[in-house]
């Protein structure tokens, strides 16, 4: 498919993982027996940092915090969609004092920052499509924090049920590609869920659970280039078929609390 795709510089936000560790479990992908290499995730996480800058992104990053092993995981600490911040509150207590890091963050950069009442993570369950917001819900946020999403920003949310507990936020079932088309695993929704993703994206990619398994959705596309888990070799083949250009990085040790490239990436959108 010989097809032109543009690549936009996005603004994104990281905590670098210094104090990286598996101390709990919230969720499949979590055993706190198994022995975690901190020195090999930093390494790991400074290849997408690198990766993000040789595409042209700009990245900013949150001071991490010794006793939030999970900090590094920021796209749950909040959605930003035209300047305006909405906060998170984890359904995790272990989790939930990350929040006050990055809305001082955000406090100090100039936002105001609005703390949800209800269970929300963050872009982990909600993904700007650039004309509404995708909004996850089944393990982590709650469907009254999509109604009060729609009530900060103004957009309209689209409620989408996850129904795999592997795929616990949305972000490890689905990501944007572009102003039109995503890529998803059709079987982490319910039935009706398929049927909206379905009806709104007709010419979505679609990922195997092999795909989702090694995170291949948990992805970042800037409309051109896709930084993906090279573990998911068939869904970047896939991609490539359709005109956009996978970067494989691999964050194979954040893994182990079940986060990913997305994961780990905050976007600020002006």
């Amino acid at each position: 498919m010989s097809l032109t795709r543009v690549r936009r510089p996005r603004r994104f936000l990281v905590c670098e993982p210094r104090h990286f560790a598996v101390r709990y479990a919230i969720n499949p992908w979590m055993h706190p027996d198994t022995p975690v290499d901190v020195d090999l995730a930093q390494e790991q996480w400074r290849s997408l940092i690198d990766a993000y800058r040789a595409h042209g992104h700009t990245v900013e990053s949150v001071e991490p915090a010794p006793d939030l092993p999970d900090m590094v995981f920021a796209a749950n600490s909040a959605v930003v969609v035209g300047g305006r911040v909405f906060g998170s509150l984890f359904h995790a207590p272990e989790r939930r004092p990350e929040s006050t890091h990055y809305d001082t963050w955000f406090k100090t950069a100039g936002y105001e920052v609005y703390r949800p009442e209800s269970v929300c993570e963050g872009e982990g369950d909600l993904v700007w499509t650039g004309r509404y917001l995708l909004a996850g819900t089944g393990f982590r946020t709650t469907r009254e924090a999509h109604r009060e999403v729609q009530e900060f920003f103004g957009r309209p949310v689209i409620s989408l049920t996850l129904v795999d507990p592997h795929f616990y936020h949305l972000d490890t079932a689905l990501f944007v590609l572009d102003d039109d088309n995503v890529a998803y695993y059709p079987e982490a929704f319910s039935p009706g869920s398929r049927e909206v993703l379905a009806g709104l994206f007709p010419d979505a990619v679609l990922a195997t659970r092999e795909d989702a398994l090694a995170f291949g959705l948990n992805s970042v596309s800037d409309g051109r280039h896709v930084f993906i888990a090279p573990q998911a070799e068939a869904l970047a083949a896939r991609l490539g078929e359709h005109g956009y250009l996978p970067v494989p990085v691999d964050l194979s040790e954040l893994h182990k609390a079940g986060g990913g490239i997305k994961c780990c990436t905050q976007e600020i959108r002006s």
